[in-house]
């Protein structure tokens, strides 16, 4: 493990690019919450790729969202990596009562971790080797993955 490297950021292009950097050294696990993934960029040939990459190399992705609708309409690469490795991606949407969390993070590993503090706004920091940084919103994910139910499925029947 390298030393521990925090980076704030404040732009799309630095949120992305962060976003790059976590899912270039995921391996094992990435867990992903977001209210609908729009500024994700899952639906671009490059994180495809990188998706495609992390997942044929036995990777687990879990997503956590408010609404599917977004992914649905606009990500027919993610829509299609779903339905290639739907053993390996599981989607969830939370139930009404969790509708107020606003952060949006990614979790790669337990190791590194980025997020924004609001999904409205682009504020947020990316921890690299960073399994203390990583902790907490771990503990978050986990808790609203059990309460959320299952959602966004490889076809449109959920088959």
């Amino acid at each position: 493990m390298s030393e521990p490297r925090t980076e704030r950021f404040d732009t799309r292009t630095q949120f992305q690019q962060e976003l790059r950097s976590l899912l270039a050294r995921a391996r094992g696990t990435l867990d992903l919450f977001d209210p609908d993934f729009a500024l994700f960029t899952l639906g671009t040939p490059e994180t495809e790729s990188e998706l495609r990459r992390f997942l044929h190399n036995g990777g687990t992705l879990r997503l956590a969202m408010h609404e599917s609708g977004w992914l649905e309409r606009n990500a027919p690469r993610f829509l299609r990596l779903l339905r290639d490795y739907n053993h390996r991606i599981e989607c969830r949407v939370t139930p009404r009562g969790l509708r107020q969390l606003t952060d949006s993070f990614a979790i790669a590993d337990a190791l590194h971790v980025v997020r924004r503090f609001h999904s409205d706004h682009l504020r947020g920091a990316a921890a690299f080797d960073a399994p203390d940084q990583a902790d907490l919103p771990r503990e978050r994910f986990n808790v609203i993955w059990a309460e959320s139910l299952p959602g966004l499925h490889p076809t449109v029947t959920g088959l």
